[in-house]
């Protein structure tokens, strides 16, 4: 679990997180949605320690960040998994070279148990077969497959994601999101989504943060999400006519509440 408390950023005189409050939870699929200038990846960036807060406090299963010396914080990092907006893969490597770059980073393993871990994490994203190709020889979709089986090769407690479906088409990005939830429930994985995709929101959903000018304004679910009041969530989740009748057709259709029993 991450927890993020009173987390407050700024930038020269502009404030971009003001006292940010948020937990993210172990085996759950936490999403950080906003618009463009909300201050989530700021958050994000925070949170991974790219950004360091002028206030608050960012805790990892209740170790703080912030607090924590150089050595500290790359014992932690070691903890950690990253997919890229734009996969980030090396194009000079093969995809089992990509893969195995981490394990060459941060272990003592050997070449052929290097190798093993890799083709297994490939397997797991079904890639199996690939290994020899490099990135310019398949498809976006696999190259965000590689990037995921390298993020999760060190077997991370913490995964994060930034907008892991920028520039996929609907069926691969729905596929992305499915492989992101099953790893993370399998593994039991802290993972953090940050979004701009509503199929995301709505599809794998489970803790959603919702942050607005810098502020973070709702936390739930993506059943909530539909029953929400919150006047800037409705306009941001629900812009485009389509998610408006889909919003509409949950509400008419949901089972009503019973009445309450007379019997004593």
């Amino acid at each position: 679990m991450i927890e993020v408390k009173n987390v407050t950023k700024s930038f020269d005189d502009k404030t971009i997180l003001y006292n940010v409050d948020a937990t993210f939870y172990t085996g759950k699929t936490n999403l950080i949605i906003g618009q463009s200038g909300s201050g989530k990846t700021v958050l994000m960036k925070s949170i991974v320690g790219l950004i360091r807060p002028e206030e608050g406090e960012i805790l990892y299963d209740g170790r703080n960040l912030l607090a924590m010396n150089q050595e500290q914080v790359k014992k932690l990092r070691e903890e950690i998994g990253m997919l890229f907006q734009g996969s980030a893969l090396f194009d000079s490597e093969t995809v089992l070279g990509n893969v195995m770059f981490p394990l060459m980073m941060f272990t003592k393993m050997s070449p052929a148990e290097m190798k093993d871990r890799a083709q297994f994490c490939l397997e797991r994203v079904n890639l199996k077969g690939a290994d020899n190709k490099f990135p310019s020889e398949i498809s976006g979709g696999m190259q965000k497959r590689v990037a995921i089986a390298r993020a999760i090769a060190l077997n991370p407690k913490y995964l994060f994601c930034d907008e892991p479906n920028s520039g996929l088409d609907p069926k691969t990005s729905i596929l992305i999101d499915e492989l992101l939830s099953d790893i993370t429930h399998e593994y039991n994985i802290t993972t953090i989504i940050n979004t701009h995709d509503m199929n995301s929101v709505l599809g794998i959903g489970e803790n959603i943060i919702f942050i607005n000018k810098g502020h973070r304004e709702w936390i739930g679910d993506k059943e909530e999400i539909y029953k929400t009041s919150n006047e800037a969530l409705n306009q941001f989740v629900f812009a485009t006519d389509l998610f408006q009748q889909v919003k509409r057709y949950i509400i008419s259709h949901a089972s009503p509440t019973p009445p309450p029993s007379t019997q004593k």
